[in-house]
């Protein structure tokens, strides 16, 4: 593989060497994911731009999470300039700016456990079927006093705007420096538990909207710490309590340009086209084998239980937010608004490989033209056992990360859309996760049984 010279810069590399320039840039942050959605950084001098993006840089792969072992370790950043980006929280003098990396190795191929290539390449997916991919996503996170509880800073609840919201100015502030950043918002709001909070992303390609989620949470983080208080995406902090969801919003256009989940002679009723059918039956089928990677931590499976549980039914509606896809309604007669919604993910996943997961689940029902079961529009699915769901003809996420491991280790379908590397990497460390979990005396168990037992 050729590498650019460094006097052959194209126009995007261009620009962001002049506005390094004009806006007094004196360190671009270079960002790129392991596999399990941490961000990693490392920073340079304007200097070393032109040979970054002609050469890379290099650093010890080794030493990331998931990627490679001592042997063959040696790895390379590619910055991107489109995501070039100036950090608004940061000062304007002397100031500090970032790009995402594709990770590739010393030949120049891309490296297969990079989340970011894993991305581009079931986006390839959709191309070679004639689709591009939009989504959205709305993620939900909790402020608390500090990082060493859960102290929350309110006794808000859904839509509240009162003092009781505390967080309208963190909320504000962020919202800003997320469109400061190219990023732009559709609405933010306090969400139905006390200091849950969540701000909705304005769709755009696959790829754009994962470093967008890196980008989110990041800054939701920063603005916090502004602020001296603490920002989780951890799924279920409080017991008794909702936990937060990722809900992720998915259409695909086609070769025209025309959605190609909008069809208004649908017989159903739904503005629904055959291909967006058959996505949906695609993630209902595979959603249990991509479990591990939309809800990876032993924390994820308390969302589905107790209050507010999330949706864990395998069913499809579109008023019914019991179900795991929903066909939101706001404007059903609308083509630009026709998409499906994905109920179950959660902000701790790591959005390149979850957003991988999905479209190869839902391309998979479009290729087998799969036919979804009828919608489930009446009944609280909440409220059923899995056994009266199973009766039904209902199936069910798995119950815990170590079932949702077993069956991600057994899918064909995620090894193949996530890669050997990485699926065996995801198998390896989320069973040592499970394990050790496993292993822990709870102070639950301590207080029911010691004394009786």
């Amino acid at each position: 593989m050729e590498f650019l010279d460094i006097d052959d810069l194209n126009p995007e590399q261009d620009f962001v060497l002049k506005t390094v320039e004009s806006r007094d840039v004196h360190f671009v942050r270079c960002w790129f994911s392991d596999v399990l959605g941490n961000m990693k950084s490392f920073a340079m001098v304007p200097g070393e731009l032109e040979a970054a993006f002609a050469h890379g840089m290099g650093f010890d792969g080794s030493c990331i999470d998931g990627f490679s072992r001592a042997q063959g370790s040696d790895m390379l950043a590619f910055p991107e300039p489109s995501t070039f980006q100036v950090l608004p929280w940061r000062p304007q003098a002397n100031a500090v700016a970032r790009m995402f990396c594709s990770i590739r190795t010393p030949d120049g191929q891309p490296f297969s456990g990079d989340p970011r290539n894993i991305l581009v390449r079931a986006v390839q997916k959709a191309a070679d079927m004639g689709y591009m991919v939009n989504i959205g996503s709305d993620l939900e996170f909790f402020y608390f006093k500090d990082a060493e509880g859960t102290q929350v800073l309110d006794r808000g609840s859904y839509f509240d705007l009162t003092s009781l919201d505390y967080a309208s100015d963190l909320r504000r502030d962020t919202v800003l420096a997320l469109e400061k950043m190219g990023i732009p918002v559709e609405y933010s709001h306090h969400e139905l538990a006390p200091s849950q909070h969540e701000i909705d992303l304005r769709y755009s390609d696959a790829l754009s909207m994962a470093d967008a989620v890196m980008t989110y949470k990041l800054v939701v983080k920063e603005i916090a710490l502004k602020h001296g208080v603490h920002a989780s995406f951890m799924p279920k902090p409080l017991e008794g309590h909702p936990g937060s969801a990722m809900h992720v919003h998915i259409s695909l256009v086609d070769a025209d340009g025309r959605n190609a989940f909008f069809d208004a002679s649908d017989p159903d009723g739904y503005n629904l086209s055959a291909t967006a059918k058959s996505f949906i039956a695609g993630i209902l089928r595979y959603a249990p084998e991509a479990c591990l990677v939309t809800n990876q931590y032993v924390n994820s499976y308390k969302r589905f239980i107790g209050a507010g549980r999330a949706p864990s039914a395998l069913a499809w509606a579109r008023g019914n937010r019991s179900a795991l896809v929903r066909i939101p309604g706001y404007r059903p007669d609308s083509e630009e608004s026709c998409r499906i919604e994905v109920r179950n993910p959660d902000p701790a996943a790591n959005p390149y490989l979850a957003f991988s997961a999905l479209l190869h689940a839902g391309l998979a029902g479009v290729e087998a033209g799969l036919q979804p079961p009828a919608a489930a529009e009446m009944a609280d699915l909440g409220e059923r056992s899995r056994e009266e769901l199973r009766a039904a003809g209902i199936g069910s996420l798995p119950e815990t990360l170590g079932q949702a491991v077993d069956l991600f280790a057994g899918s064909d379908l995620m090894r193949t859309a996530l890669g050997e590397h990485a699926h065996s990497y995801l198998v390896r460390t989320k069973r040592a996760e499970w394990e050790a979990y496993q292993g822990i005396v709870t102070p639950w168990e301590v207080d029911r049984f010691l004394a009786v037992l």
